[in-house]
């Protein structure tokens, strides 16, 4: 039996927890990647983000903004209401 089937619940709470990525070899050229349902819902916002040239252009014009200083900041103490 392999480590990871032995150790599933370590190996899955490392992925969840710590943000780790998990690569687990299945032979030649064979293998399955395990990230956090978090770390792939930051990679689908990040493909659209980049999907439109449009939407590259305000990227691009906001880290412009950031690195000349000019954005505002958010207390991180503050609690968001949402109204449903």
């Amino acid at each position: 039996m392999s480590d990871f089937r032995k150790e599933m619940k370590k190996y899955l709470d490392l992925v969840t927890e710590d943000f780790e990525t998990l690569i687990i070899n299945r032979g030649k050229d064979c293998g399955v990647v395990i990230i956090s349902l978090d770390e792939y819902n930051s990679l689908q916002a990040t493909l659209h983000e980049m999907s439109s040239k449009e939407n590259m252009k305000r990227l691009d014009e906001s880290i412009s903004k950031f690195e000349r200083g000019e954005y505002f900041g958010r207390d991180p103490n503050r609690k968001m209401q949402v109204s449903l």
